[in-house]
């Protein structure tokens, strides 16, 4: 079962934007007395809602005048999910039975995590990851063109009697080099993915292991993204408008270009994220490097994840949305490192859609049919994209992320131009 995250419940002196936790609904006491602790600093509460460890959906609400009380929580659940959020039997653990029926057979997983110059970050990671209810794991930890040896103090200082931690230096910066120097090094069958300034849930690699057992066919898996925390307005703003998980919910799907009406070019990102995602790692490899010229810590700032989801369905693979596999993850806590990460995503966006027109140039007309629909997406107020966004948002942040948009394709150019001047990535 997920918990109040310790840096909340430990929040007791200054106030926080909401509290974020899990409600556990097979445990309902124990979850609300965490919850009770923790909310006495918060106007709102964020919860994931879980039975089973199932996730059923988020209840964000405010925190009445007297304060929560176990009775309160109870009945907002209700109102919110329905009586059927309460299992007649707590004891009968349907869902968390399936999960375990998996491991016996899980294949080994390599985990990678990918930082740069943010150790403190890296151990909280780490420290999560080490504690996964699931066999067969070991990590690497990619140092993406450090500065100094302090990634390389804080992996020595993490042990582990049953999980093996490999360290390697990614020479050139930016992620999707660091994303290749990993895969040059994975043996496993699957590899999974979460940045540094993410924990995981105790079960994360374990629905992983699930999802992919479930299905056979599926060539990579994605899971759903929580908030860590939400102390500050930034936070609480990145998250009213996506956060990571962009509208996903917790609706278990599968993206298929033979099966599924969804298409693999728009609306973006609906197949996951590269804050939580694994792959078969045949079909990784097969698929090539992830695009240089893409991603954090190059010009266009992200997109080599969506790029890559986009080129497995394009090659006729399947991927899954599997929402039991929950990372957590530490949003910027700053207005103005949210306004930056506003304008990368713009750019992160059509960065991606230049990088696919020069992989694959034929696609240049199903881009041109889709691009009234992704304008009305961008611009309506009432899109799938806006809707959710509060009367508080700045504008001055959205103007921004369409000024990124607008600078996507130019410095993708660019990008690619650093990358053919650059050392290349070692293999």
């Amino acid at each position: 079962m997920g918990t109040v995250p310790n840096s909340l419940v430990s929040a007791t002196t200054s106030r926080i934007e909401a509290v974020v936790a899990d409600y556990e609904t097979t445990t309902p006491d124990a979850s609300a007395s965490a919850i009770i602790d923790a909310a006495a600093n918060a106007p709102r509460a964020w919860m994931l809602v879980r039975r089973d460890d199932e996730p059923l959906g988020i209840l964000d609400c405010a925190i009445p005048a007297g304060g929560i009380t176990a009775h309160w929580l109870r009945n907002a659940v209700v109102e919110r999910f329905g009586s059927s959020a309460f299992p007649p039997d707590p004891a009968r653990r349907t869902f968390s039975a399936g999960r375990d029926a998996a491991l016996p057979s899980a294949p080994d997983i390599t985990v990678v995590v990918c930082t740069r110059n943010r150790p403190d970050d890296l151990v909280r990671c780490l420290e999560s990851l080490i504690r996964m209810t699931c066999p067969n794991f070991r990590i690497l930890v990619v140092d993406n063109a450090p500065g100094d040896d302090r990634t390389l103090h804080a992996v020595a200082a993490i042990s582990s009697p049953t999980v093996p931690i490999d360290y390697v230096v990614a020479p050139v910066p930016g992620l999707s080099n660091a994303r290749n120097v990993a895969m040059a090094r994975v043996t496993t069958p699957l590899v999974a993915w979460l940045d540094d300034d993410e924990v995981a849930d105790e079960h994360w690699l374990a629905e992983i292991v699930r999802a992919f057992a479930d299905r056979p066919g599926a060539a990579a898996v994605s899971g759903l993204v929580v908030p860590a925390e939400l102390r500050t307005r930034a936070q609480l703003l990145f998250e009213s408008f996506g956060g990571h998980s962009k509208g996903r919910g917790v609706t278990p799907a599968v993206f298929s270009p033979q099966a599924d009406a969804q298409s693999p070019l728009f609306p973006l990102p609906p197949f996951g994220v590269g804050a939580n995602m694994a792959f078969r790692t045949e079909h990784l490899l097969a698929l090539g490097d992830f695009d240089a010229a893409l991603g954090a810590g190059s010009l266009t700032f992200g997109g080599e994840d969506t790029e890559m989801f986009t080129r497995l369905l394009l090659s006729g693979r399947e991927s899954t949305y599997h929402p039991a596999a929950i990372t957590r993850h530490y949003h910027r806590p700053d207005l103005p490192s949210l306004e930056r990460q506003m304008y990368g995503y713009g750019v992160g966006l059509t960065a991606f859609y230049a990088s696919l027109l020069v992989r694959q140039p034929r696609l240049f007309g199903a881009l041109l049919r889709l691009a009234p629909a992704a304008l009305r997406t961008v611009m309506r107020g009432d899109s799938s994209r806006n809707a959710g966004i509060p009367d508080d948002f700045p504008r001055s942040f959205l103007r921004r992320n369409l000024v990124g948009m607008l600078r996507g394709p130019v410095e993708y150019a660019r990008a690619r131009r650093v990358v053919r001047r650059g050392t290349p990535c070692p293999r």
